[in-house]
């Protein structure tokens, strides 16, 4: 957005732009590897215990020998995008100058293919740092139509993600997030006006939703990520991006009657469509 060998300053291209000048030469400080040694613990005993507070987390952190306090803890969390998982108001870190849109499922039974999609953001270590991936997951067959990694939890590539799933597989009759900030964004909730499609964000009644996104986040992380120390960005991707194919095209799947979420997806969607 900002380009250093522009004919303006700097300071003109921020001040057109309406955002701080102080912002476009701030560098984020590398993460510490005691912080990216505890961020990968914490990613794990959050599958292990969702429901774990950043209280808990500093206990069960220390019981594996790594001592930080609860503010640390909670910090880092904060960082990762990871809340306790139980029932209550919000499920995820909101923007107060966004709308949140009403929750869609209530009562609801998704069967069909297409019928409602889930978006939701996970934390992915690295050898030497981290990336964040959103999915897009079709609800009823578990199916991930598209994905994408980012070193920051903005927008935009929660944005990319769904226009790729939407030009490869048509519209769904609704979109389901938490009410994360990257979700009530405006060019998030354009996106999916946009298409003719309703968005649904999960509110209070609606925690069990999460624990449902919560069981492929585990299996990507235990049957994938765990397994490798992805040395960089792109090795990341190209090593995700082998296992999801063998996630939806070899791998059953108990929801569908160990069906592959290929074959559960394309089986339920009309001929025509499905070509």
């Amino acid at each position: 957005m900002i380009d250093p060998d522009h004919e303006l300053s700097i300071v003109k291209q921020a001040k057109i732009l309406t955002i701080s000048r102080s912002s476009v030469y701030y560098r984020p400080r590398p993460v510490s590897p005691r912080d990216l040694e505890l961020m990968k613990a914490i990613d794990r005993l959050h599958l292990e215990a969702p429901f774990a507070g950043s209280r808990m987390m500093k206990k069960l952190l220390a019981a594996e020998g790594l001592k930080a306090g609860r503010r640390h803890v909670r910090t880092l969390m904060r960082k990762m995008g990871i809340e306790a998982l139980y029932r209550k108001k919000n499920t995820s870190r909101r923007h107060p100058g966004h709308k949140v849109f009403p929750y869609l499922l209530r009562g609801r039974t998704i069967t069909e293919a297409n019928e409602t999609w889930a978006l939701d953001i996970t934390y992915i270590p690295m050898a030497r740092g981290f990336v964040y991936f959103v999915g897009v997951m079709d609800w009823a067959t578990r199916k991930i139509l598209s994905w994408r990694l980012s070193n920051t939890l903005t927008a935009d590539f929660c944005v990319e993600a769904l226009e790729e799933a939407i030009g490869r597989y048509g519209c769904p009759e609704i979109v389901n997030t938490d009410q994360g900030s990257q979700f009530t964004s405006s060019d998030f909730v354009e996106c999916v006006h946009r298409h003719g499609i309703a968005l649904s964000m999960d509110g209070k009644g609606a925690w069990k939703d999460n624990v449902f996104i919560e069981r492929f986040w585990r299996t990507l992380k235990y049957e994938e990520v765990y397994l490798r120390a992805y040395e960089t960005v792109s090795a990341a991707r190209q090593s995700i991006s082998k296992y999801l194919a063998f996630y939806n095209g070899r791998r059953p799947h108990t929801a569908n009657d160990d069906l592959t979420p290929d074959a559960a997806y394309f089986g339920a969607l009309p001929i025509n469509q499905a070509a």
